[in-house]
């Protein structure tokens, strides 16, 4: 897979740019509201896609051989999808050819993150966990787009 096909892979939706929360003890993830300084809550893009890396050093790149390890990836995810040999939602930008279905299922985080890691501190982070990024939309798990 060439790397503009790997890139096309991401929805859009937002979910791995927010903060999470790992129990030490379980290792149960936890998602918060929280973006990455980088994340547009927008657009559900990154502000510095090509120079992430540099201004955010633990930023992860997903890669073919990492994406079936992260544990903290939704399970909508494209790249998780595809590694495990499951097909893509009818929002994936790729199958409905709309790079906003992926909103109007509901599944990005437009419009519900909270705030930055810069305007909150980490000690307050179990204070902003939510159970929304771990889900998927009804709307989001049919099997074709709802006639509206």
């Amino acid at each position: 897979m060439s790397e503009r096909e790997w890139e096309s892979l991401c929805d859009g939706c937002g979910r791995c740019c927010l903060n999470k929360l790992e129990d030490e003890d379980t290792g149960q993830i936890y998602f918060t509201h929280v973006g990455c300084k980088l994340l547009d809550g927008t657009s559900c893009a990154c502000k510095d896609y090509p120079n992430r890396s540099d201004k955010v050093p633990d930023c992860v790149r997903l890669t073919a051989a990492n994406v079936r390890t992260l544990n903290w990836l939704p399970p909508s995810c494209g790249y998780k999808l595809v590694a495990e040999g499951r097909d893509l939602y009818w929002w994936h930008p790729l199958v409905s050819g709309d790079p906003n279905t992926v909103h109007d299922a509901g599944v990005s985080v437009r419009g519900r993150v909270e705030g930055s890691e810069e305007e909150i501190p980490d000690e307050e982070l179990e204070d902003h966990i939510v159970q929304w990024p771990a889900l998927l939309p009804k709307r989001a798990r049919l099997k074709r787009r709802p006639k509206d």
